[in-house]
């Protein structure tokens, strides 16, 4: 191959998501499944991330590039978009094409031949375990798979930004209590469609963090009062009676066409989140009904400050760490820990203006409120 990498981070992490990909494709042949996208050896790998890193840092008529580069020949694909003639893969071809794919769901297509990496056109849809290298922002680099079933978010494998390296450590739920969210972001679970309400909950989140501003997210039981307890009144925002959009589109069962609810599911998911930007937290309960907004949390009756979390994050090397709410965060940080404080039947969600983001549940294992920080699986 005659591209030579330069991003010392690139030849860094290849390895290590070569073997990533060798053990989802040993583990998913030996179930017997097929339509498996070609693995990339660890050359490839450094190659792409290598081209997308630096390309990530030019700028097209005052733009950033975003980016999806799909590793895969187009046929691996069904009705690509192929150009007469490929194009050179290097960062100046991916800087002024990325204009015209930016939107999502738009993959890059580029395959090797004759030892030489070249873009053979556009995809809007790729085989099992695809390898995707995703330029998110410059200097930011995701390293990214399709899921087995194609269901809901892609799978990240690593979070490149700088000489910063964050590999997903997809064994770190194995000792610990960890909420059904992240053990779905590490593919542990099977999405079983469209409105699953794991993959629902995915969506939520990445539009939640998406807006920017910050906001808070509580989950309670349906049916169950307790987390009233825990808010002051009056809430300024109480929803009466309950709004259900998001909840009817979570329980619909292929009424309408999948297109069509997917389109319907993400309008519902973007009209909730945004709610999350009104100062206080936003309240639904496990169905999706929506239940209030810019709720400003207090501490129930007769319960006590909350005074200790355990905080892990799911990345290698990362180790599970006793803080005080304050270390976390700010108030939002401290407000949501001592909800699920008062509400362990409830798990709260909290996203932070500079892009962290963060589950609140309770630990039965450790008898304490636990921080899991997310936002590497949500790029």
């Amino acid at each position: 191959m005659s591209y030579k990498p330069t991003y010392k981070a690139a030849n860094t992490v290849a390895v290590k998501i070569e073997q990533h990909f060798i053990k989802l494709h040993e583990n998913a042949v030996a179930q017997g499944e097929e339509d498996l996208a070609t693995q990339p050896d660890k050359k490839i790998i450094e190659a792409l991330i290598d081209v997308a890193f630096w390309s990530s840092l030019r700028k097209e008529e005052g733009h950033s590039p975003r980016i999806s580069i799909a590793f895969l020949p187009p046929s691996q694909t069904s009705k690509p978009l192929k150009f007469a003639k490929p194009l050179p893969l290097n960062a100046n071809t991916l800087t002024k094409i990325a204009p015209g794919i930016e939107r999502s769901g738009i993959h890059l297509g580029v395959w090797e031949e004759d030892g030489e990496l070249y873009i053979w056109g556009t995809t809007l849809n790729i085989p099992n375990f695809c390898f995707v290298v995703d330029v998110s922002e410059p200097g930011l680099i995701v390293i990214k798979h399709r899921r087995i079933y194609g269901i809901g978010k892609f799978t990240n494998v690593a979070v490149l930004k700088g000489e910063q390296i964050r590999i997903v450590d997809d064994t770190s739920c194995l000792n610990r209590d960890c909420p059904p969210i992240l053990k779905a972001l590490l593919d542990l679970t099977v999405l079983a469609s469209w409105n699953d309400p794991i993959n629902i909950l995915i969506q939520f989140s990445v539009s939640m963090r998406g807006h920017g501003r910050g906001g808070a997210l509580l989950i309670v039981p349906k049916n169950d009062q307790k987390w009233e307890e825990s808010i002051i009144h009056p809430i300024q925002y109480l929803v009466e009676p309950p709004f259900c959009g998001l909840s009817d589109l979570a329980k619909q069962s292929g009424n309408q066409t999948e297109i069509f609810s997917q389109g319907a599911l993400r309008r519902e998911v973007e009209h909730l989140a945004g709610l999350t930007a009104v100062d206080g937290a936003t309240i639904i309960n496990d169905q999706f009904d929506l239940l209030a907004f810019g709720a400003k949390i207090g501490r129930a009756k007769g319960k006590p400050t909350v005074e200790q979390i355990a905080f892990s994050e799911p990345i290698l090397g990362g180790e599970d760490k006793i803080l005080y709410p304050g270390q976390l965060g700010g108030t939002r940080h401290f407000s949501v820990a001592q909800f699920v404080n008062d509400q362990p039947q409830a798990i709260g969600l909290v996203a932070s203006q500079d892009g962290h983001f963060t589950i609140f549940s309770w630990s039965k294992q450790q008898n304490m409120v636990m921080a899991h920080r997310i936002e590497t699986l949500l790029l």
